[in-house]
């Protein structure tokens, strides 16, 4: 598994922009081979920040992403609106185990 987190950061009046893109891009992007998962947030602590979360089956599927025309406009469209460069780190991992569900005793 080939995992990507990206951390933008923005104004925080320009952080709905932001969203707004990835969450467009989204369906577009889990559609594409090898995809995983594709999540983007509103970092709580920052109004300005975005954390975006990438699972993909391995290093070359991430890489037809970065080749993709979704991954072309998103940077068309962010970077006017970011107010850094993007930090991206990028993770070779191995998924241990899925747990579901709530333990005994836990409210829900």
């Amino acid at each position: 598994m080939f995992i990507a987190l990206l951390d933008l950061r923005s104004s925080a009046a320009d952080r709905p922009a932001v969203l707004a893109q990835l969450d467009r891009e989204r369906a577009e992007i889990r559609a594409l081979p090898g995809n995983l998962d594709f999540r983007a947030y509103a970092v709580r602590e920052d109004d300005g920040a975005v954390a975006v979360v990438h699972e993909w089956a391995d290093e070359t599927s991430f890489d037809g992403y970065l080749a993709s025309d979704a991954f072309a406009r998103s940077g068309t469209v962010l970077a006017p609106l970011l107010a850094a460069p993007p930090v991206s780190r990028r993770f070779r991992a191995e998924q241990a185990e899925t747990v579901c569900g709530l333990p005994a005793g836990a409210d829900a």
